[in-house]
């Protein structure tokens, strides 16, 4: 089988079924695992590189407001990777490649693959998009395995957290400028991890604030996990901001791109990874935060 992932989540899974050698293209964004750094780009995007979130946020505005796409299909790389499947998602147009952008790539097409196309707004529907793949990949025993896995993992940190005497009032932020409360599975995550998300809601999607919100909610907790950044890029992003939280408010940045933007496996991580945020003294450490008060 040949199979070309327009988003990094869906390459995360494809691979940990074990189907690295398989994947013919993927996106720009894609990097775990690192193997898949070398596999054709099929997907680039349109927002210059560098850019500060700001500039990204106005950028990504002017683009939806004129019906333009933020991402670039690379047709030529498409054609000649003749995939069998294509990986796709229908959650955001601004966070991935969707099928309204493949469309006229696919009309070039000799044989016409067949699209999968992966929305999910909380874990559970994760791991279905998990066994989705896996049966469009004919990896169904993989798939139930690593599923399985999961599910016991998350439901290890229930156990722990479920032994704190107290649930801390968390505030995640998927993005710095403008603020905006993160959605969909993260307000999952932290109930998972022992917490209380008190702005964002599952299932939703995340949304604007300004900072006098994140202020009036008295946060104890504040995750800083900026849609698409590493974890050195979410604590400088942070820095930048200056905004006074409360001595009573601890803050971290989080690697969101491996364990909290994308709907992939590594979400089991960024449940270990919050619930030691939240319950030191209940869950061991894990990498992927930094302090920053």
């Amino acid at each position: 089988m040949r199979i070309c992932s327009l988003l990094p989540s869906g390459t995360e899974i494809v691979a940990a079924l074990g189907l690295v050698d398989a994947l013919v293209g993927v996106s720009y964004e894609c990097d775990f695992p690192p193997a898949v750094k070398e596999k054709p780009i099929v997907v680039n995007t349109r927002l210059p590189e560098a850019a500060a979130p700001g500039e990204i946020d106005a950028l990504v505005r002017e683009y939806l407001s004129r019906g333009e796409s933020l991402y670039k299909i690379e047709g030529d790389v498409l054609r000649k990777g003749e995939p069998d499947l294509v990986v796709t998602q229908e959650l955001c147009n601004v966070c991935a490649a969707t099928p309204y952008d493949l469309a006229s790539a696919l009309s070039g097409l000799a044989v016409q693959p067949r699209v999968l196309s992966l929305h999910p707004h909380r874990i559970e529907e994760v791991w279905n998009d998990i066994l989705a793949v896996g049966e469009a990949t004919e990896r169904q025993d993989a798939a139930r395995e690593l599923v399985d896995g999961l599910r016991a993992r998350i439901e290890a940190v229930e156990a722990f957290v479920a032994k704190a005497d107290a649930r801390p009032r968390v505030v995640c932020l998927e993005w710095t400028d403008p603020p905006m409360v993160a959605g969909h599975w993260v307000p999952e995550m932290v109930a998972l991890a022992g917490g209380v998300d008190v702005l964002g809601s599952p299932e939703k999607p995340s949304f604007r604030i300004d900072w006098d919100s994140l202020l009036d909610a008295k946060p104890e907790v504040v995750v800083v996990m900026p849609c698409g950044y590493a974890l050195d890029q979410a604590a400088a992003e942070w820095r930048k901001t200056s905004v006074p939280t409360g001595s009573s408010s601890r803050v971290f940045a989080v690697d969101a791109n491996s364990y909290f933007s994308r709907p992939g496996p590594r979400l089991a991580n960024g449940v270990e990874l919050l619930a030691h945020l939240l319950h030191p003294e209940l869950v061991r450490a894990v990498d992927g935060s930094v302090p920053l008060s």
